[in-house]
Parts: C-alpha cells; sequence; structure tokens
C-alpha cells in the first residue's frame, strides 16, 4: 500500500478483492481529498472482472470523524455537496459489495460513506452518529441512505437528536450487522464465506438488481436534499452560526431564522 493517498489501495487474491483503507488518522476526515481518492479507487477498479468483494477499512483508533467543518462553509459546500454525492452514488452502484470494517468514531459524512458500503462490521467500541444539527445543519446523504439501513423511525432518531449509538444499539436497529473485536477479520471471514467462491458477472448482475430502486431514489432524493441545503438552509442565519460557532469553539446563538 502506497502512503502518499489519504486512501491506500491494493487488489488482493488474485484480482477478487479490492482493499481500501482511509489513512489520514485520527481523524480520517471525509474531506475534498479523501473524498477524490475515494472516488478515484472504485472508478480505476470497477471493471475488474474478477472482483467479488471491497473491503473498506481506517488506519488508526476510528473510522472517521466525519466530514470537514470549513468545507460546509457557503463558499465551500456546493462542491463539498456535489463531490460526496457522485462518490456515494458510485458506491451504491459498484458491482461488488463494500464491506466496510468499523473502529471508533464513525460520525457525520463518514456515517454517510458507511451507509453506501454494507454491510457493516464494528468493534465493540465504535460509535455511529450524525451530529449534524447539533452545528445548525442536517445530513444530507444520511437523510437519503439510513431509512434504507434502518427503520424510518431510528433514522429519524439519529438524524433529529444528533446523538452517537454504540454498536450494540447500532445491531439492534440493523445499521450494523456483525461486532466482533477484529472487524477487519471478520469482515475477511464473512468475504470468504459468502462471496470468494462467487461468479464476479452473476454478484454485479445481483447487486443490480437488488439495488435498482434503491439507486434510482438514491440519485433522485440526493439531487433534492442538495438543492433544500443549498438554497435553503444555507440561506438560514443559524446554519451559518452554527458552522462559524463550531470552528470558533463557542456556544452557538440560534435565532430560528
Amino acid at each position: 500500500m502506497s502512503n502518499e493517498s489519504p486512501v491506500q489501495t491494493r487488489v488482493e487474491r488474485d484480482g477478487a478483492l479490492l482493499h481500501l483503507r482511509l489513512a489520514r488518522p485520527k481523524a480520517n476526515l471525509v474531506d475534498a481529498a479523501m473524498i477524490k481518492a475515494l472516488h478515484g479507487a472504485l472508478i480505476e477498479y470497477r471493471n475488474t472482472h474478477t472482483l467479488r468483494g471491497v473491503l473498506l477499512e481506517a488506519e488508526g483508533p476510528h473510522f472517521s470523524f466525519g466530514a470537514s467543518v470549513e468545507e460546509h462553509l457557503p463558499e465551500q459546500c456546493a462542491k463539498m455537496l456535489g463531490s460526496l454525492h457522485a462518490l456515494l452514488v458510485g458506491m451504491v452502484e459498484f458491482p461488488a459489495p463494500i464491506l466496510v470494517a468499523v473502529r471508533g468514531q464513525c460520525l457525520g459524512g463518514g456515517l454517510e460513506v458507511a451507509l453506501a458500503g454494507g454491510p457493516i462490521f464494528a468493534a465493540p467500541n465504535a460509535q455511529f452518529g450524525q451530529p449534524e444539527l447539533k452545528l445548525g445543519v442536517f445530513a444530507p446523504a444520511a437523510s437519503v441512505l439510513l431509512p434504507y439501513r434502518v427503520s424510518q423511525p431510528a433514522a429519524e432518531d439519529l438524524l433529529f437528536s444528533g446523538r452517537s449509538i454504540n454498536a450494540t444499539e447500532a445491531a439492534a436497529i440493523g445499521l450494523v450487522q456483525v461486532i466482533a473485536e477484529d472487524p477487519e477479520a471478520a469482515a475477511l471471514a464473512w468475504y470468504e464465506q459468502h462471496l470468494e467462491g462467487k461468479s464476479a458477472a452473476s454478484l454485479a448482475c445481483a447487486l443490480a438488481a437488488a439495488r435498482g430502486q434503491m439507486l434510482r431514489d438514491v440519485r433522485r432524493r440526493l439531487a433534492e436534499v442538495e438543492q433544500l441545503y443549498l438554497e435553503r438552509l444555507m440561506r438560514t442565519h443559524d446554519a451559518n452560526e452554527g458552522l462559524t460557532a463550531f470552528l470558533a469553539k463557542r456556544q452557538p446563538a440560534w435565532t430560528h431564522k
């Protein structure tokens, strides 16, 4: 694996497994560089005809603290949202399952990336949350993807409260599929048992069949929430106040406008 990119990439097992590692610990922020590197890797390898799976994990104690708050400011957020949502669509339509191994914090944009993959394998210390509303903004991609992974009430709980949940609660609501002390090893074992012996061509067709409606809905809904975020939310005082207050490390002063 190369250390130069925010994402370390290698193909293993005679072209059967693509291994991706977020490599900017400890935060592993889903910023412009990370998004570009992840998307680039998926584009590069999506036509590898022998690929049966992707393992997405992270270097360091945490999967990701989320997106870069600076890139959410008005002058940058349109570009950031566009590139992030293109990455997530690319993950949903990828022709092989993306197995996600999570340790520590998996928050905000980091959880949105995990939601676009799946299944999720979590360490006992894993924490999952969408804290955006605490900053006066909402989570566009999670608003679309979470209801596909958990129930609508469970999705709204995380989206509206901004709270984090542990691996046990995440498994109970269906967000996490496996809890293991070594989530990377658990993901590899699942890959070996369930994917490695399959036909890559048949598996790609199975994903296209299973996710056809989801993919169409995700494309449409991401465009809708992106417009809502940019044209309504970012014109409010409180969204800009929340982001500015976070960067200044002070409490926000909401005007409710």
